[in-house]
C-alpha cells in the first residue's frame, strides 16, 4: 500500500511539471497508469479520444474560485458546505486535479490556450505588457516575456468560432465589456475597490490580441449580470461559458473590501445564487456540463530553482503545494453524463481541462493540451450513461 501511494503521488506530481517554461526546453510526457480505486471510484480506462468515451456535451460551463487547496475546499471542515457537500453530491469529484502555476494569471491562461507561464505572468502581470516572442518550443509553446499574446498565438475562443461554436465569458464587476488596461499600462485592478472587485488577471480572454483587437471582445467578454438573461434560452446560451466571480466571491480576499467575509464563506454564498441558475437552465438540462475548480492552491510561491532543463523556474524544485505547478485544488464535474457522488483519483490539471474541452467540441489540442501522455477526461469522469 505504501508503494502504491508513492506511485500515485509521483504521478500526480508529474502532471504539475508540464508548465513553467522560460527557455526552449520541452516538458517530459506524463504517462497514465491504472491503480486500485476506492469503491466510489469509476476506474479510468484511458484518456478520452475523439468519438470514444466522450459524451455529447453541447454546453460547457467553467467556474473558477481562487487560491484554495483541495482540503480547504472539499474537506470535511470546508467553510463552503453548499459547494463541498450539496454540489459535491451531484457530480464526480476529481481529487487529484492540479493547478499549473503560481500566481493566478498563468493558470487562467492555461485553461484557454495551453500556454505555459513565464516570469512576467508569474508576477500576475502588474503591467499589461505585450508578449514578446523570443522562441517557440514543442508542444505549441511561445517562449518570451510579457503577458498580452500577439494574434499569432492560438486560443480556444478562436478555435470554437472557426468550428461554428459559440463562446462567452462573464466577469463579475467588470462593468464595461472587454475591460482591460491599455497596452503597457499598470493594471489598476490588482487591488479590489468598493464597488469594483473585478480583476483583469482572472480574465484570460483579454490577454490575447486576437480577442481584444476585434469587435467580438465587447460582445463576448461581458459583465456577469448578462448571464441570467443569456441562460433564459438554449439559443442565447453559448456552447462554452466561462465565469469568473469578483475578488470577494471567488474567495481571494478575506475579509473583502466592502465588509463581506470573503474566503470560502463568500464563495458558498455566491454559488448558492449562481449555480442553480446554471443547473436549471434549458441548455444545461439538455446537454450541459459544469466544471468548478480553483486556479491554484494557497501555498508559498517562492524559490528560483532550475527545473527540467528549462533554466530558472518560477516555482520551487519540489512538486505539489510548495513547488512546481499550482498545487492540488480538485475539480467537480456536474452533468447528466456523470454519476452523482462519485470520485476519480486519476491526476489532471488545467491543461487536461483544455484538452478535454477540445475533445468535447472536436478541436485540435493547443499548447500543453497536446503534451504526449497528458491525461484527458475519460470514462472515469464521464462515468454516466448516454
Amino acid at each position: 500500500m505504501t508503494r502504491l501511494r508513492t506511485l500515485l503521488g509521483a504521478l500526480a506530481a508529474a502532471i504539475c511539471l508540464i508548465g513553467g517554461i522560460e527557455g526552449a526546453a520541452t516538458a517530459r510526457p506524463v504517462r497514465p497508469t491504472t491503480v486500485a480505486q476506492p469503491r466510489t471510484h469509476v476506474a479510468a480506462t484511458g484518456p478520452a479520444r475523439a468519438g470514444v468515451g466522450i459524451p455529447p456535451v453541447g454546453h460547457l460551463f467553467v467556474v473558477n474560485i481562487e487560491n484554495k487547496g483541495f482540503d480547504r475546499t472539499w474537506g470535511a471542515t470546508s467553510k463552503a458546505p453548499y459547494l463541498a457537500t450539496t454540489l459535491r453530491s451531484k457530480g464526480v469529484l476529481l481529487t487529484n486535479y492540479y493547478g499549473t502555476a503560481h500566481n493566478s494569471q498563468p493558470n487562467y491562461i492555461a485553461q484557454i490556450s495551453g500556454q505555459g507561464p513565464n516570469r512576467t505572468m508569474q508576477s500576475d502581470c502588474q503591467i499589461f505588457a505585450p508578449f514578446k516572442i523570443t522562441a517557440t518550443a514543442v508542444p505549441g509553446q511561445f517562449v518570451g516575456t510579457g503577458c498580452v499574446f500577439p494574434k499569432s498565438v492560438p486560443q480556444l475562443p478562436s478555435q470554437l468560432t472557426a468550428a461554428g461554436r459559440t463562446w462567452k465569458a462573464y466577469m463579475e464587476d467588470m462593468g464595461t465589456p472587454c475591460r482591460h488596461p491599455a497596452l503597457g499600462a499598470t493594471d489598476t485592478t490588482q487591488q479590489a475597490q468598493v464597488g469594483d472587485m473585478y480583476a483583469v488577471r482572472h480574465n484570460p480572454f483579454v490577454y490575447f490580441r486576437a480577442i481584444i483587437d476585434a469587435p467580438v471582445c465587447t460582445k463576448r467578454v461581458v459583465d456577469l449580470s448578462a448571464l441570467t438573461r443569456d441562460l433564459a434560452s438554449i439559443t442565447t446560451t453559448a456552447n462554452y461559458t466561462y465565469i469568473t466571480p469578483n475578488l470577494c466571491h471567488d474567495g481571494h480576499d478575506a475579509p473583502c473590501v466592502d465588509g463581506q467575509p470573503g474566503g470560502l464563506a463568500s464563495v458558498d454564498a455566491w454559488m448558492k445564487v449562481w449555480i442553480p441558475r446554471i443547473l436549471d437552465s434549458a441548455a444545461f438540462k439538455k446537454d450541459g456540463a459544469l466544471v468548478i475548480t480553483a486556479d491554484e492552491a494557497d501555498s508559498p510561491k517562492t524559490d528560483a530553482s532550475a527545473c527540467c532543463g528549462a533554466g530558472p523556474a518560477p516555482n520551487a524544485a519540489l512538486p505539489g503545494l510548495t513547488g512546481l505547478g499550482g498545487g492540488r485544488v480538485g475539480a467537480l464535474v456536474i452533468s447528466r453524463f456523470v454519476t452523482p457522488g462519485t470520485t476519480t483519483t486519476r491526476p489532471y490539471n488545467h491543461y487536461s481541462l483544455l484538452a478535454s474541452t477540445e475533445d468535447l467540441f472536436g478541436l485540435p489540442y493547443l499548447g500543453y493540451a497536446a503534451q504526449a501522455g497528458l491525461p484527458r477526461f475519460g470514462t472515469d469522469v464521464w462515468n454516466g450513461s448516454w
